[in-house]
């Protein structure tokens, strides 16, 4: 039924990159969190009480950090530790669930983050999520996985981008 030869997913995110900075000189240290009570990013139910945990290749908050990372820098932003402002990734949540039956399978993927943006003026603070549902023919392979999750980072990421308040709030307070 499911393959377990390769049984870890390698995340490939694709963080927004700005045509154009948004900011110049705006400075910001970045940090990140995990916050997820499990370090598994899937879960296999092939029935019969055979549930089978998936890790990722990577760490999963440094690579959404350095996701993260990229594209604030293609907006202008400066990275570094010594900054006034910083930014926080919090991961809360980042899933997929499988479900085997005998001809097809279901496959559904949420991800949380919430940023925090703290400056001497005040914090910012908010959570983007996103969630996808799938059907398929026979067994999800690992591809079907790392598809479904890093199009959901994806998405978010570009929520994060797009974000009119937060932008706002960072050009305003860095």
């Amino acid at each position: 039924m499911f393959n377990t030869v390769r049984a870890q997913l390698t995340l490939t995110p694709q963080p927004v990159i700005a045509a154009q900075p948004l900011v110049q000189g705006k400075a910001l240290a970045l940090d990140s969190r995990d916050l997820r009570t499990a370090q598994f990013i899937a879960v296999v139910d092939s029935g019969r009480e055979n549930v089978q945990p998936l890790h990722s290749t990577q760490n999963l908050r440094i690579t959404l950090e350095q996701a993260l990372s990229r594209q604030l820098a293609s907006q202008g932003y400066t990275i570094t530790a010594d900054s006034q402002g910083t930014l926080r990734l919090d991961v809360l949540e980042a899933m997929v669930n499988v479900k085997h039956s005998v001809m097809s399978h279901d496959l559904s993927s949420k991800l949380q983050l919430q940023l925090v943006v703290e400056t001497p003026t005040g914090k910012f603070i908010k959570r983007y999520s996103g969630k996808s549902e799938r059907t398929g023919a026979m067994s999800a392979s690992v591809e079907d996985m790392e598809l479904a999750m890093n199009n959901l980072i994806n998405a978010v990421l570009k929520d994060i981008y797009a974000d009119q308040e937060l932008n706002k709030y960072m050009q305003e307070n860095l």
